[in-house]
């Protein structure tokens, strides 16, 4: 039928199109837009492959564990695979920043604080001095010099992990999802998974359409279960809410990042065996998603090779979010992984995981 209104007849085929697009197939679909799934989506537009991302949420929104102004990114932890993998992250944070022409990153340093012959502060030391991490180690003489405004604890050692700093979270998120736009990558907000079918091809239904896919990647954070569910199967992952707490500065900006006051981790206090994390900038709690060992799950679904698992990423995983992205596009196209994946795989919980039929 022909109407004489070429603006009717634009209309209309626009949104044929639309509807046409909602029952479009993918490479790959990536369920849940926070760091890990935007990077994985980035990843994959990449490597020119038609991706989708999907989001339960309009966009942006601060019900999972993406948002918030700031993260610590760091090198200083307690086992080398962590450390190792993060010195990739800070050039891939360094080439988005490039790319997007937006800063995301600040270098604050970390003081970390421990009883000095604690197990857990020399894991940390020891780390850092292994990988030669830039590393400056503090004593009670020079201590004040570099860190005022803060007293050491009697018997407590102190270190300082120089290249640490903060990541400007709410920033980098937006400016990874701008990257994959720009690739080609669609991003579909405010449509929530209602059902996967797995298949040689995934068929995935949401509440805004049908789409079908050679793989797809579940990065849902604390939604991980829900989804998992539908192809038969759970993980071991128990959904917290951080406490974060504030404190009034006595003096406006005595531990401000402008007076260089750095980010800190204390391994352990009288007050409790705990880590305690600080920054020097504002920060909003979040839903953290954590595995039984705290470490990720990154790995093939135990029963469908074409669907990725990134999950469990425990409070500590923005900062991975460039190469957890890339780990999984690796994945998800079968490739040999840029690191060793042994620490994450899912046949660690073979005790633990269960059917969900």
């Amino acid at each position: 039928m022909r109407c004489r209104k070429a603006g009717i007849v634009l209309f209309w085929r626009e949104k044929t199109s639309d509807n046409m697009s909602l029952r479009q197939d993918y490479d790959c679909v990536v369920i849940g837009a926070g760091v890990q799934g935007s990077f994985a989506a980035y990843q994959l537009a990449k490597q020119n492959k038609k991706t989708l991302l999907l989001e339960q949420f309009v966009l942006p929104h601060t019900r999972g564990s993406s948002h918030g102004q700031t993260r610590i990114i760091r090198k200083a932890y307690e086992q080398d695979f962590y450390t190792q993998m993060m010195e990739e992250c800070y050039h891939q944070w360094a080439q988005l920043e490039k790319d997007a022409g937006v800063k995301l990153y600040r270098q604050t340093g970390l003081l970390v604080m421990g009883p000095e012959h604690s197990g857990d502060y020399q894991l940390f030391k020891n780390t850092l001095q292994r990988n030669k991490v830039p590393t400056v180690i503090l004593t009670r003489d020079n201590f004040p010099q570099h860190i005022p405004n803060v007293i050491l604890a009697e018997g407590d050692g102190a270190l300082v992990d120089v290249t640490a700093g903060v990541l400007f979270a709410d920033r980098a998120l937006k400016a990874v999802q701008g990257q994959f736009q720009k690739l080609g990558g669609v991003i579909r907000d405010n449509e929530k998974v209602m059902e996967i079918k797995p298949g040689p091809v995934v068929k995935v239904t949401t509440s805004g359409g049908v789409y079908q896919a050679r793989s797809v990647v579940i990065t849902a954070g604390p939604w991980t279960n829900k989804l998992l569910a539908h192809t038969g199967f759970q993980l071991p992952l128990e959904v917290v809410k951080i406490n974060v707490c504030y404190w009034k500065e006595r003096a406006p900006g005595t531990y401000d990042v402008k007076q260089r006051f750095p980010c800190f981790l204390v391994t352990e206090s009288v007050e409790t065996k705990e880590h305690i994390y600080g920054l020097p900038s504002n920060e909003y709690p979040g839903l953290v998603k954590l595995t039984p060992d705290l470490h990720f799950v990154l790995d093939y679904h135990p029963n469908y090779s074409n669907i990725i698992i990134g999950a469990g990423f425990s409070g500590h995983g923005f900062k991975f979010g460039p190469v957890i992205g890339k780990l999984l596009c690796e994945l998800c196209l079968g490739e040999v992984p840029s690191f060793d994946l042994s620490p994450f795989r899912i046949r660690r919980f073979q005790s633990n995981t269960k059917s969900a039929l």
